[in-house]
């Protein structure tokens, strides 16, 4: 009794209001395939994102394009890959991330990083743009941190609290600040 209960309450108006929200993102022009479910979170100029089919995004997901005009989608994602809560993808150039894969609670993703030099302020230099590619089959832990022209290959595992800042071959298990291979 208490599981038809909290099925009606608790999980039928989140998926309807998943619907609602993929339906709005298409009529703004987000390429989304079927049987995705994105929770509550923030998304900006969706018609740079394009994601695939069955694709779960947990509570407080951010899909975070530059916010200037693109004629080329920023964040593509593949099919099948689950994200945790608290995601974030801040992409400037572009963010790949392939098929089959899970992303723990908190993990940030970008492709670009502020330029620095003396005696002037970071805000004021321009963005250093690159880009990201996650394999298929991947694995990255909580709170882990990806920076720009990261590419990780397929069955990649990524260690909770890693800061990943190079390319790492398929098969690889990083971890460590920043991370090195582990295995």
């Amino acid at each position: 009794m208490f599981r038809k209960v909290e099925h009606w309450l608790l999980k039928k108006p989140q998926g309807l209001q998943s619907r609602l929200r993929i339906f709005f993102f298409k009529l703004l022009g987000m390429q989304i395939g079927n049987k995705n479910r994105l929770e509550s979170g923030k998304v900006r100029k969706v018609y740079q994102i394009e994601i695939g089919n069955n694709n779960a995004f947990s509570h407080g997901y951010m899909l975070w394009p530059e916010d200037t005009d693109s004629e080329v989608s920023r964040i593509k994602i593949g099919d099948n890959n689950y994200f945790n809560r608290n995601l974030m993808l801040d992409a400037c150039g572009s963010i790949e991330i392939g098929n089959n894969n899970m992303i723990g609670p908190d993990v940030y993703i970008t492709d670009s990083n502020h330029q620095f030099g003396f005696e002037i302020s970071p805000s004021q230099m321009p963005m250093s743009v690159g880009k990201v590619i996650i394999g298929n089959h991947c694995w990255i832990g909580a709170k882990a941190v990806i920076l720009k022209d990261v590419e990780l290959g397929d069955y990649c595992v990524v260690a909770a609290g890693a800061v990943v800042t190079k390319k790492f071959p398929s098969g690889s298990v990083i971890g460590g600040i920043p991370a090195n291979l582990i295995k």
